[in-house]
């Protein structure tokens, strides 16, 4: 369909070395400019952050130091690309969140304001989101048939519980072996084991996802094996200057930053799986303190 456009759209996406605003920066921006009259050009260039990219985001965009190092700056580029986008609006998915904050601070860096409090920003993720809500009540609503306002009281801890209780079974009712015929749904089993590793969104060691789980890697380049068959895996910072190395590695190095988190902003459950680290380092003889 003919998008309705009072101006030109740019429907844009980012590839960042991280989610830091203020740390990480653009490794590559592509677009595609939609005019009023339903023409359409498309731009994609990959740009040098100045830094290096980390491993895992190579590893999920194949984007490599290599690749960039060669490429111009946002810098470099923020003038033709101002010019590109101003007077436009902008879409993406979950860019109101990310990629237009990401955006401007990259144009400001520049020495470009790019303002975008006259842009219209549309976001797909948060029509997506507000049209197919994925809440408690429309989870009941979807697995139960019922509506969750006729069954219960709204902002009950006691009946929030019991239907979510249902939702539960309703989900292991509806993926269960043989009940799956859609190739992109997996199928569940009344396993809490499988269930909890299905739960998860990432692979977070403390709530917060300061500190996340890698996997371990040997000199060939693949993960290290452990004794039961399983990858070996080990606690890895993922905020600030130590981003993306390992906690006891850092520990080791720099005993005095652990007496820094703790002290800073940081929540009590992040201190405290960090205290576990340290302790069992200690036991272990491999950590000073």
């Amino acid at each position: 369909m003919k998008l309705n456009l009072k101006r030109p759209l740019v429907v844009f996406d980012l590839e960042t070395t991280g989610l830091d605003l203020v740390n990480d920066r653009i490794i590559q921006l592509s677009y595609i400019k939609v005019s009023p009259d339903g023409t359409e050009k498309s731009g994609n260039e990959l740009i040098n952050p100045g830094k290096e990219i980390p491993k895992e985001v190579t590893d999920l965009t194949g984007i490599t130091n290599e690749m960039v190092k060669d490429a111009p700056t946002f810098k470099q580029r923020a003038a033709d690309i101002n010019r590109e986008f101003t007077g436009c609006d902008f879409c993406g998915y979950n860019s109101n969140r990310f990629d237009v904050p990401m955006l401007a601070e990259e144009f400001l860096r520049a020495g470009i304001d790019f303002d975008f409090s006259k842009c219209r920003l549309i976001d797909a993720q948060t029509i997506f989101m507000k049209q197919e809500p994925r809440n408690l009540a429309a989870a009941y609503k979807f697995y139960t048939g019922h509506r969750m306002d006729e069954d219960f009281r709204a902002h009950r801890a006691d009946q929030d519980a019991a239907a979510t209780y249902a939702v539960l079974k309703g989900e292991l009712e509806m993926y269960a072996p043989g009940r799956v015929d859609d190739p992109d749904k997996q199928e569940l089993h009344n396993d809490m084991d499988e269930l909890a590793e299905f739960s998860k969104h990432n692979d977070n060691v403390d709530f917060a996802g300061r500190i996340v789980w890698k996997d371990v890697i040997g000199p060939d380049g693949k993960p290290v094996i452990g004794a039961d068959g399983k990858v070996v895996r080990h606690e890895m910072f993922n905020f600030g200057k130590y981003r993306g190395q390992a906690v006891t590695d850092v520990l080791h190095r720099n005993p005095g930053y652990y007496s820094w988190m703790l002290s800073s902003a940081f929540t009590l459950d992040t201190k405290q799986v960090l205290t576990r680290i340290r302790l069992r380092e200690f036991n272990n003889g491999q950590a000073k303190v």
